[in-house]
């Protein structure tokens, strides 16, 4: 671990904000009260360790350790919840143990800090974590205290890994079988009762000597892995994280080791004692007996015999999960009754910038982007998403010996992988490797167990069988054998298992176009169905085997409710290839049939030999089947390799930092559009374009055309002026017209208007005086400017760098 470098060396306090480099006022008599409260404890308790109160921040000033809490709630769902800001902390700093390990840390470094650096003590951790954890609404507190060595220093080679342990399931309760009234007796036993009990004594021996050798096995290897005592055992500082009960409806206490992002019980034997703990509005001192760890401790902070707080104001109510109504409602009297109140000093605002996460922290998480962990008899490697080019983002590597040297399984998490894989497994002993895959790949391919990607080896497929058109959803494949399993087909087949046969050796040139070069020949296949309960049981088909060797067909059909048997039929195929013109021979001797019912009458023979040629139709269909099947494993295998060979990881068309396809994109849509603009603009103000158009746009321009082109423009101007002021000529002569016309009809109506006319006269008068006086404006500023305009334009035709030279 690299120590942290001095703060001289790598702190330019010019890019501080104020609050990092001085106290407030408020912050000042905090300080005071502080000190005077450390005065006091040491003189009081001598024989205990000085309380972390004030330490120095990066910049060198002493901050108190309330204030350097910054709650904070970010907008990632995964930060509201304790596991996600626990995990977070736990993987975004490295951690630099306190030296010395006896003593608490001169300095603690700002969340903001932190953010920037990614390593810090454990005190740091903590105040990272309590920060968010207080924004997430936790009553979350930091402990200042002691731990055990492994828990200081962070060594997990002792404990097991957490993707390794299996969750223990109960045992179901065995249900007794209803006796009923009518049942069968057993046979009677007529075992000896001696012998038997002399075979359960020496199972007994062979089970106690068994547990004994295991018990030795075990206390030999607890031996090997015991550590050394530590010398300074109950004496190495510790900082975690307490949550107390109640918010966010957590129902108990427990504590949060924020080195491993990990919840313990407030009984944890690794927690050797309490001196302090605070929040970002209180500072509490533990009064209680440490001497057995925390296993006795009482965390209601209201109690002030068990816990000294700093600031009064604060630990005026319990804070448990369920506090006394009846002290509640005194409490409440007793507030009424008292007049005079002690001054609350309340806690001063946090020092601390906003915590800011960005979503590139997020995803790397680790230092560098990766990070080791060494448990006991395994390793766990983290990755960043996109940090390796195969998108391995967690590997977790176990081994059978306690010095890690000899690795029996190793595991790998992928993601954003092209070819939808998520898992990986290899087993080192047997060489078996595993694969599973998200749903979405081309085969819908689950999972891949196999030895070698050579085909027709040992291996065993699952698939998503939703996602195929056959239903199939696994398929276990031998050298010689291959079983398929289908769910959902609308045959009702749920099973089929073919045997192959040795491959016939061939002397002589290869036949390369042979359509069966390469197949293995088919010696016994065997198809089973699920019930169809829309046909009667004895024409419902539940089994049939193809003897492919043996030119032989067994049919079976599903049992009657009341039958313990069931009816079946044996073919025996001819020799003869028949069709349409020349069918198959039949003789009776080539069926055999079985009927569960004696009384049925037996099946006609043009019956059975049409039964006969459409098993030899079907034969022939389930051969082409088992042929696509052995071909789709070996497109599988062809595309896995190519898959492994070239591996392509996926970007989301949202992640504007890796899509670069994209942003090139969006950036020359961006550069096309700006260019548009600019273009449009310019064609907007230059006077030219129009009438070098009508020229067609020539590169220069005689003398005479530029005088012509000066001349037109200009009085194309003169031109324009004088259309707007006629306009507005017109509209003011219009509105001054219909202003008298309405003033002439008001004099001849004056005498029979009502209270409402007269309004709406006035009302219209008003509007039109005031738009002709508007107009009047409009026309009289119209001519000051245009002759501006015209001398305006003149001069800038002058300037005109296609007409300067001939002007």
């Amino acid at each position: 671990m690299v120590p942290r470098p001095e703060r001289a060396q790598e702190v330019d306090l010019s890019q501080y904000p104020t609050s990092y480099k001085e106290n407030s006022p408020q912050e000042k008599l905090l300080l005071a009260i502080a000190d005077n409260f450390c005065c006091q404890y040491v003189h009081l308790y001598p024989d205990r360790k000085p309380l972390l109160l004030s330490p120095l921040n990066e910049c060198g000033v002493q901050k108190f350790v309330s204030t350097t809490l910054r709650p904070t709630l970010l907008s990632y769902p995964e930060l509201y919840s304790w596991e996600g800001c626990a995990s977070f902390v736990s993987e975004f700093l490295s951690l630099e143990p306190l030296d010395p390990p006896i003593d608490p840390p001169r300095h603690l470094y700002s969340p903001t800090w932190l953010m920037q650096t990614q390593r810090g003590s454990c005190f740091d951790f903590s105040t990272l974590l309590c920060s968010l954890l207080l924004g997430a609404g936790y009553n979350a507190y930091c402990v200042s205290g002691y731990a055990v060595k492994e828990m200081c220093l962070l060594n997990q080679s002792l404990q097991e890994c957490p993707l390794l342990v299996t969750h223990v399931k109960g045992k179901a309760t065995e249900q007794k079988r209803q006796v009923k009234k009518y049942s069968v007796k057993p046979p009677r036993d007529l075992r000896s009762g001696f012998e038997q009990r002399q075979e359960e004594r020496r199972q007994a021996d062979a089970q106690a000597i068994l547990l004994k050798k295991q018990q030795e096995a075990e206390r030999l290897q607890e031996e090997r892995e015991r550590l050394p005592p530590d010398p300074l055992l109950g004496l190495r500082v510790h900082c975690w994280v307490l949550i107390l009960s109640g918010n966010r409806e957590v129902p108990e206490n427990f504590f949060i080791n924020p080195l491993t992002g990990k919840s313990l019980s407030t009984t944890h034997k690794c927690f050797l004692g309490i001196e302090s703990i605070w929040n970002h509005q209180n500072y509490w001192v533990n009064m209680q007996d440490c001497r057995f760890g925390c296993a006795e401790m009482n965390f209601d902070l209201g109690d002030a015999v068990k816990w000294e707080y700093l600031l009064y104001g604060t630990t005026g109510q319990s804070l448990l999960l369920i506090p006394d109504m009846k002290k509640q409602q005194e409490a409440e009297d007793d507030e009424e009754e008292e007049v005079d109140e002690p001054k609350v000093f309340e806690m001063p605002p946090s020092w601390v910038n906003q915590i800011n996460i960005s979503q590139q922290d997020m995803e790397t998480r680790c230092p560098g982007g990766m990070k080791v962990i060494q448990y006991r008899k395994a390793k766990l490697e983290k990755f960043a998403p996109y940090l390796l080019p195969d998108g391995l983002v967690t590997r977790l590597t176990s081994y059978s010996d306690l010095d890690c040297t000899q690795p029996s399984t190793v595991k790998e998490w992928y993601q954003h992988r092209h070819d939808h894989l998520e898992e990986r497994e290899l087993k080192k002993t047997s060489n078996v490797t595993i694969e599973h895959f998200r749903p979405g790949w081309s085969y819908a391919l689950k999972s891949h167990r196999y030895i070698t990607m050579t085909p027709e080896t040992e291996r065993q497929m699952d698939f998503y069988s939703h996602a195929r058109a056959d239903g199939l959803a696994r398929r276990v494949e031998m050298p010689f054998e291959m079983t398929e399993t289908f769910e959902d087909r609308p045959d009702f087949m749920y099973h089929r298992h073919v045997v192959f046969g040795k491959r016939v050796k061939v002397f002589g040139p290869s036949n390369t176009e042979a359509p069966d070069q390469g197949q293995r020949p088919l010696q016994k296949v065997v198809e089973r169905f699920s019930r169809d309960r829309s046909k009667p049981a004895g024409e419902d088909v539940a089994e049939r085997i193809f003897l492919v060797s043996e030119d032989r067909i067994q049919v079976t059909y599903h049992r009657e409710d009341d039958r313990i048997i069931p009816a079946w039929r044996n073919f025996i195929k001819p020799r003869d290839s028949g069709d349409s013109q020349n069918p198959h021979s039949f003789t009776p001797q080539m069926a055999s049939t079985f009927q569960v019912d004696p009384f049925e009458k037996p099946s006609k023979n043009i019956f059975l030999y049409e039964m006969l040629v459409h098993m030899m139709k079907e034969e022939e269909s389930v051969a082409l089947r088992v042929k696509e099947s052995e071909k789709e494993v070996r497109v599988i295998l062809g595309v896995r390799e190519q898959e492994e060979s070239s591996i392509e990881l996926h970007i989301s068309i949202y992640n504007t930092a890796r899509n670069e396809r994209a942003r090139c994109h969006r950036e020359a849509l961006e550069r096309t559009a700006k260019e548009e603009r600019l273009q449009q603009e310019e064609k907007e103000l230059d006077f030219l374009a129009p009438l070098l158009a009508q020229l067609g746009d020539p590169e220069n321009l005689t003398r005479q055309a530029a005088l012509q082109l000066r001349n037109d423009c200009l009085a194309d101007l003169k031109q324009r002026l004088i259309d707007k002021a006629n306009l507005i000529q017109a509209r003011f002569e219009r509105e001054t017209q219909e202003l008298q016309q309405k003033q002439q009809w008001y004099q001849k109506n004056q005498l029979t208007m009502t209270k409402e006319d007269e309004d709406e006269y006035l009302a219209y008068c008003s509007d039109a005086m005031f738009r002709i006086h508007i107009l009047k404006l409009r026309l009289s500023r119209h001519k000051d400017k245009a002759p501006q305009k015209y001398l305006a334009l003149d001069e800038r035709l002058r300037r005109d760098p296609r007409l300067a030279n001939h002007l």
